[in-house]
């Protein structure tokens, strides 16, 4: 079975992020879109709104905990305001196989 984890992070390191999750092999999918964000961020480059990074990334059930972990490190999120980091439930229905 496998799970959605993500996170809406700066995009600087929501690129930094996605590189360290391409090359793991228990990560099935790992998706990065950019956009910008007025509230989770210190860093604005556009007035009120800095660049921000929607991270999706889905993985075996069994994998879960070991990659939230990894990305709850690469992303630094002790550091205040770097963004934030959730566990959506178990997907239900795909048409995706994952590897054998």
């Amino acid at each position: 079975m496998f799970i959605e984890l993500g996170s809406m992070l700066s995009l600087k390191i929501g690129k930094a992020v996605y590189e360290e999750l391409e090359k793991d092999e228990r990560v099935t999918y790992v998706f990065l879109e950019n956009g910008r964000s007025n509230d989770l961020f210190e860093d604005r480059q556009f007035g009120t709104f800095g660049e921000a990074a929607l991270l999706t990334v889905i993985v075996d059930k069994k994998d879960e905990k070991e990659i939230f972990e990894k990305i709850f490190e690469t992303s630094r999120l002790t550091d205040e305001n770097n963004g934030i980091q959730y566990t959506s439930s178990s997907l239900a229905k795909t048409s995706f196989e994952g590897p054998r």
